[in-house]
């Protein structure tokens, strides 16, 4: 995991067009497993044996694995905990490319838009494009997501 950011700030200091590389891991087939098996048990994801002969010529993970990790980088790497306060969702969701177990995934985040809102002047609105790459700068997932971020001066 990479250090922490300093990430007590506020709608103010969320800038349009900025670019956040948040880190990188590895994808440990254990945990990739285990997780499959919980949330998305299909042969795919869990049948080494199965998944040879398969679509994808071996093991892959979960979509919802990778954007479990992404979340985990999004949440300690970009969000802030003191003015953080919700997302109404994202907008899209792609898985581009397999992610297989030993990948290098990288995390970035590029602020699309920062808007005040109109009906509650103490937040704002982050719109960002999140996007995973693997070791060869291929992008493997992305989404369009939508947070609501506290103001630090809701006055003006």
């Amino acid at each position: 995991m990479p250090k922490e950011k300093n990430r007590d700030r506020y709608f103010e200091d969320y800038t349009s067009n900025d670019v956040d590389i948040l880190g990188k891991i590895e994808v440990d087939k254990e945990e990739m497993i285990s997780f499959a098996r919980s949330y998305d048990p299909q042969s795919i994801h869990i049948d080494w044996e199965k998944a040879k002969g398969g679509p994808f010529n071996g093991l892959i993970a979960s979509g919802w694995f990778t954007g479990s990790l992404m979340m985990r980088f999004f949440a300690q790497n970009f969000l802030s905990e003191i003015s953080s306060i919700a997302s109404p969702g994202l907008d899209e969701v792609r898985w581009q490319a397999p992610v297989r177990p030993g990948d290098v995934l990288t995390f970035r985040v590029t602020t699309l838009e920062t808007r005040r809102s109109q009906t509650k002047p103490d937040r704002g609105i982050v719109k960002t494009f999140n996007e995973i790459l693997n070791q060869d700068g291929i992008v493997v997932m992305s989404t369009r997501g939508v947070n609501v971020i506290l103001c630090r001066n809701p006055d003006s």
